[in-house]
């Protein structure tokens, strides 16, 4: 299965509330074991079976700081290694416009048949791993549309009682099958629609498309406060 994967690094983390040397700075571009928050998600992107190119976007005035901090973990010649090449695109005001700017550069490529499933991934979810954007890529193929999920704890609702027991949440990579997502995005650039999320949109333009479930677990976790940085060090080096 053909299929591009667009990994979102455009927002801000102020969460995380993130320096280097006194100065902010995007958590994707923070250290994490051997290599920046971002490079992990990429690199994973470009081991996936079937992965054809890798899409990354960037906070406008931020993209020689992505770049920089990708280059020196990306394969030197994709050529050669038989890699898929990563292009760099510049993200909008919010996380849809990001994702419409980056489904704009893949749009040849999905006209020609050379890209059938396309994934959009938070930078920001550096443990992703390789089976679950394959098995989500692979489900979207199928039914049109997939969601990691994972069980929900530790939650409660408004009047502080705890939340169903069955309450899960979802993660990324969200994949589609490419036209119908290229499709929801133009119809929603005319009515002037954002969604939350990539499935927000496709439930609401792209006909009869079946979002399916793929189960996930916290592990894939995002990284939203400072802690998360820690737990998620802790896991990549213990899961070595």
């Amino acid at each position: 299965m053909a299929s591009a994967v667009v990994i979102l690094a455009a927002g801000s983390g102020s969460r995380v509330g993130a320096t280097v040397d006194g100065a902010p700075v995007n958590k994707v571009l923070l250290p994490l074991v051997d290599a920046p928050v971002l490079a992990h998600s990429v690199r994973t992107a470009l081991a996936t079976p079937g992965v054809r190119r890798v899409v990354v976007v960037a906070r406008p005035g931020e993209e020689s700081l992505v770049t920089d901090a990708l280059v020196p973990h990306l394969p030197p010649d994709p050529a050669e290694s038989g890699t898929p090449e990563v292009a760099l695109v510049t993200g909008g005001a919010t996380r849809h416009a990001s994702e419409h700017a980056a489904l704009r550069t893949l749009t040849p490529w999905v006209a020609a048949g050379e890209i059938e499933v396309v994934a959009i991934h938070d930078g920001a979810r550096p443990l992703a791993s390789r089976e679950l954007f394959s098995a989500t890529i692979t489900a979207a193929a199928e039914h049109g549309g997939a969601i990691p999920v994972a069980p929900a704890t530790g939650l409660v609702t408004a009047d502080a009682r705890p939340a169903p027991a069955d309450l899960a949440g979802v993660q990324t990579p969200q994949a589609f099958r490419a036209g119908l997502l290229l499709t929801a995005y133009d119809r929603a650039d005319r009515e002037g629609f954002e969604g939350t999320d990539t499935a927000s949109c496709v439930e609401r333009w792209a006909e009869d498309v079946r979002i399916a479930a793929v189960p996930s677990t916290a592990r894939n976790l995002k990284v939203t406060f400072p802690e998360d940085v820690a737990l998620a060090d802790h896991l990549l080096r213990h899961s070595r």
